[in-house]
């Protein structure tokens, strides 16, 4: 089934995707792609060293803290 993930934060969509998801896997690795494409645009728009540094140690509840997860059939 066609799902569309997705993560908002503060009001303003971080990511929005669309998966094929049949079962758990399925959606754990729609979750897990996501949060990929969030953290990869995270770390293109660090502006140094250091604040890519800090991201890269940045743990993913920290990138997700008061976010917001919602799922629609497309």
């Amino acid at each position: 089934m066609k799902i569309k993930l997705r993560i908002a934060k503060d009001g303003a969509t971080l990511v929005s995707r669309t998966s094929d998801i049949f079962d758990a896997d399925t959606f754990g690795r729609a979750c897990a792609d996501a949060f990929a494409e969030l953290r990869s645009r995270e770390l293109g728009q660090s502006t140094s060293v250091g604040a890519m540094m800090d991201m890269l140690d940045m743990n993913a509840l920290e990138v997700l803290d008061g976010a917001t997860i919602s799922l629609s059939k497309e």
